[in-house]
């Protein structure tokens, strides 16, 4: 059985659509919401979905250790950031090393690292000219957006989409491929 704690800062609907697509799952759950914000609206999302959810401030994520132990407390096997903007510490990456991913809303390495999350990342690929975009799901290390890439998908960007276009066919790929490269993620560890 490999437990999952989804991290999440924001809306949560890419928690909501992973937990939906585990829910019938025997080998794979999710067994809690981790979130540094304690309006976010992921904590109602988790609410609905039955899935316990807890808000930690950024000096104990930075700190590590109060977050570690509930880890261990659930039974965590398995970490995925989904919206995620704080930097994951040195202590999480140790506890689980190669069990930590992340989804990133461009073609890595392009437009990634510290304040390249969301719209910053959309409107940065328009104003560049970009002809295409999409995600890239990786491995967490000690540095932002540059762990080992485990998938990525791609979709076309026209001279005439606005950063709000962009991020609608990047959310419909997120929602597409990331709970199916978690799984396989998963399964491809097990082996």
């Amino acid at each position: 059985m490999t437990n999952i704690a989804i991290f999440a800062s924001g809306s949560g609907s890419n928690a909501e659509n992973i937990a939906d697509y585990f829910s019938e799952n025997s080998d794979i759950r999710i067994c809690l919401i981790v979130s540094n914000k304690a309006d976010a609206f992921v904590h109602e999302r988790a609410k609905k979905l039955g899935i316990p959810s807890l808000t930690y401030p950024k000096s104990e994520f930075e700190e590590g250790t109060r977050v570690l132990e509930i880890l261990r407390e659930y039974g965590i096997n398995f970490i995925v950031l989904a919206g995620f903007l704080l930097k994951i510490p040195g202590s999480l990456i140790e506890a689980y090393p190669r069990k930590i991913v992340n989804i990133h809303p461009a073609l890595l390495p392009k437009y990634g690292g510290k304040g390249m999350y969301g719209e910053h990342v959309h409107k940065a690929v328009v104003a560049a000219g970009e002809k295409e975009s999409g995600i890239t799901i990786h491995y967490v290390n000690e540095h932002y957006d540059e762990g080992q890439v485990i998938f990525q998908a791609k979709c076309d960007v026209s001279p005439t989409d606005t950063p709000e276009n962009v991020a609608q066919k990047v959310h419909e790929l997120e929602y597409r491929h990331f709970p199916e490269a978690i799984e396989k993620t998963i399964l491809s560890a097990q082996k």
